[in-house]
């Protein structure tokens, strides 16, 4: 007999995750041989499992017929679906909660987990120009829900790379920059994160293509999650994740210190803060 509907209200893709679990072993197979007939890999099995991935409709249906659950995954996986981040980036952002060390390289704009409400509510209004206040402030709140899993002192590591051009990026709202680099330097200073600017005079490097998140696990699989304009895609094909981690290794060796990365960071923004008081 299948196990009952899942609660919506109680972590429905880990439930979920934990049922394809024992769904699986029950028919004795491994995560690998799953994998096989689903034509994806077992850490791709793996994470659905550990509530790192999202179960869509399609491999809700497989599911089905493979472990013979009686429609169980089918029933259950909008629940386990459901987000309130674009589509583009659902997946990455509700591992991103899960992960125990997140590396990223940024190259336009401050990471998400890091901006603060004015410079989140800013960067939401030049993607959006018409949109509404309701839809914006909708915007801001998801984004700056994100940053709560900075809250544990120690979990994740957060390590991100800026380029200078996120620093110098002010236009007419000097202030809202000078305060949100301050906001990135308090967390440097409190030991909460780490931060390197890849400086201009670097020249040419490996991350020119766009933007780059690497997410570890204690119980599944890493990944590497690639954004650009509308879109996003979340890799967790071994030989993939490895060549965007050699990318992000070879940033971090084009890249300032952590020391000399706070050091420009604050600059900037004291420089910004001496221009509105001139």
């Amino acid at each position: 007999m299948p196990p009952k509907n899942l609660d919506p209200s109680s972590s429905p893709r880990a439930l979920l995750g934990a049922e394809l679990r024992v769904a699986r072993e029950r028919k004795g197979l491994s995560q690998a041989d799953l994998g096989e007939l689903l034509f994806v890999s077992g850490s791709f099995i793996g994470q659905l499992e550990s509530g790192t991935r999202r179960m869509h409709l399609e491999f809700a249906q497989q599911i089905d017929e493979i472990l013979d659950t009686g429609g169980f995954f089918v029933r259950n996986c909008g629940a386990a679906a459901k987000s309130k981040y674009p589509d583009h980036f659902a997946a990455a952002a509700e591992a991103e909660a899960l992960a125990t060390v997140i590396r990223e390289y940024a190259p336009l704009i401050i990471p998400g987990l890091l901006q603060t409400e004015p410079y989140a509510r800013a960067v939401f209004r030049a993607y959006q120009p018409t949109a509404t206040e309701e839809t914006v402030d909708e915007l801001v709140t998801n984004r700056l829900a994100r940053s709560a899993i900075l809250d544990n002192e120690t979990t994740p590591l957060f390590w991100c790379v800026l380029d200078e051009a996120v620093l110098r990026r002010s236009g007419d709202e000097p202030k809202i920059l000078a305060d949100a680099l301050r906001h990135v330097a308090k967390l440097i200073r409190s030991h909460r994160i780490i931060v390197q600017v890849l400086p201009f005079s670097a020249g040419f490097h490996a991350g020119m293509l766009g933007s780059l998140k690497l997410m570890s696990f204690d119980d599944a699989p890493p990944l590497a999650y690639v954004q650009g304009m509308g879109t996003g895609r979340l890799f967790d094909d071994p030989a993939t994740v490895s060549q965007h981690t050699l990318t992000y290794d070879l940033l971090t060796a084009s890249a300032l210190s952590p020391r000399q990365s706070l050091a420009l960071i604050e600059s900037v923004a004291e420089e910004y803060e001496h221009d509105l008081q001139a």
